[in-house]
């Protein structure tokens, strides 16, 4: 794809990010919020000081709250919109968008309530778009660190080869490497299971666990995601990649992470609308963790570390006591699947 107008929905903080590396690949990029204060403060001073302090960012990124003016002739549309938004945009975007167009969402979650991926949402409100040209991007990436060009990796995921190539086309360069993937569903998938894993991760260093406990808590937790995975027919190896181990590292590790933050407040003694007013911006984890919990009932998979949190956060359960409830669990071994079908044996 050639050098042309770029459109980026909404302008938290991953949106202005990846506006930041299309604009570093010297494309017009247009960037869509609802606040007019916002657009006007990055047209004026190039900066989006809610999300990105005093980022300054490039001279061909401009913001709009026109729909209409942000997706006509564009030629690629990247939706960076919260789960709980995905379905308001993509229908606000379809008598603008272009049927030639590459449509990239980089939403990681669940819509609550029917439990949908996000590219099954998108298809759903654009119809008549040719749904091959459907991609999801995924993979550890803090905002924070992008728009300082520090060196990352991701992976975009598409049903069509050629659109996986021609996002990568779109979004590779010297400091954002871009990796492509068949398996839509399990970049998706992994992408929002993680957040889970990460509240979780951030409580444990909130209740003073250390080391150990959060390496066990992030090891068991990618088993519950791949096991969950695979029923919703994922590939395993994607949980290896870049949507699963790699974004979960980052995610539940980094002083970037909002889902980390969240689960380390609440590990120690906030309340979760306390945790979530604090934070002042989406913490994916929270809706992700009743999604999954929905889930694993009803793929019938289980889930301990996930049932856990839902009890955390819905039920009133004490973090230290879920804690201590995950650790008496009946042993079993490392390897349950294996085990179960027989293939495991002990000399």
């Amino acid at each position: 794809m050639g050098k042309s107008k770029t459109t980026v929905l909404v302008a938290g903080s991953w949106g202005t990010a990846l506006a930041t590396v299309l604009a570093s690949n010297n494309h017009e990029v247009v960037l869509w919020t609802r606040s007019g204060q916002q657009a006007e403060e990055i047209n004026r001073t190039h900066r989006n000081s809610r999300f990105l302090k005093d980022t300054v960012l490039p001279d061909n990124i401009t913001a709009t709250t026109s729909i209409e003016e942000a997706v006509r002739d564009s030629r690629g549309v990247l939706v960076v919109s919260p789960s709980h938004g995905m379905r308001e945009v993509v229908r606000q975007i379809r008598p603008w968008l272009r049927p030639d167009s590459l449509l990239i969402h980089a939403t990681k979650g669940f819509e609550a309530d029917s439990l949908k991926r996000m590219s099954t949402v998108i298809s759903e409100e654009l119809p008549e778009y040719d749904h091959d040209r459907i991609v999801v991007l995924s993979g550890p990436s803090h905002a924070e660190e992008v728009v300082q060009k520090s060196p990352t990796t991701v992976v975009v995921a598409a049903q069509c080869l050629e659109t996986a190539y021609a996002a990568q086309d779109l979004l590779n360069n010297s400091y954002f490497r871009v990796y492509t993937n068949p398996d839509v569903s399990g970049v998706e998938i992994g992408g929002a299971l993680k957040n889970i894993i990460a509240l979780g991760a951030g409580m444990s260093d909130g209740l003073g666990f250390g080391d150990n406990a959060k390496a066990a808590l992030m090891t068991r937790g990618l088993a519950e995601i791949a096991r969950l995975g695979a029923a919703m027919g994922a590939s395993p190896l994607t949980f290896a990649g870049l949507a699963g181990v790699g974004d979960l590292i980052v995610t539940c590790t980094s002083r970037h992470s909002r889902n980390w933050r969240a689960g380390h407040m609440l590990g120690q003694g906030a309340a979760l609308e306390e945790v979530l007013e604090t934070m002042g911006m989406v913490v994916e984890g929270v809706k992700t963790t009743k999604a999954a919990y929905a889930l694993s009932g009803k793929y019938q998979v289980e889930m301990p570390i996930t049932a856990a949190l839902y009890e955390v956060l819905f039920n009133g359960k004490q973090a230290k006591d879920a804690v201590e409830d995950l650790m008496g669990r009946v042993p079993t071994h490392e390897m349950e699947e294996v085990a179960q079908s027989g293939h495991l044996r002990w000399n």
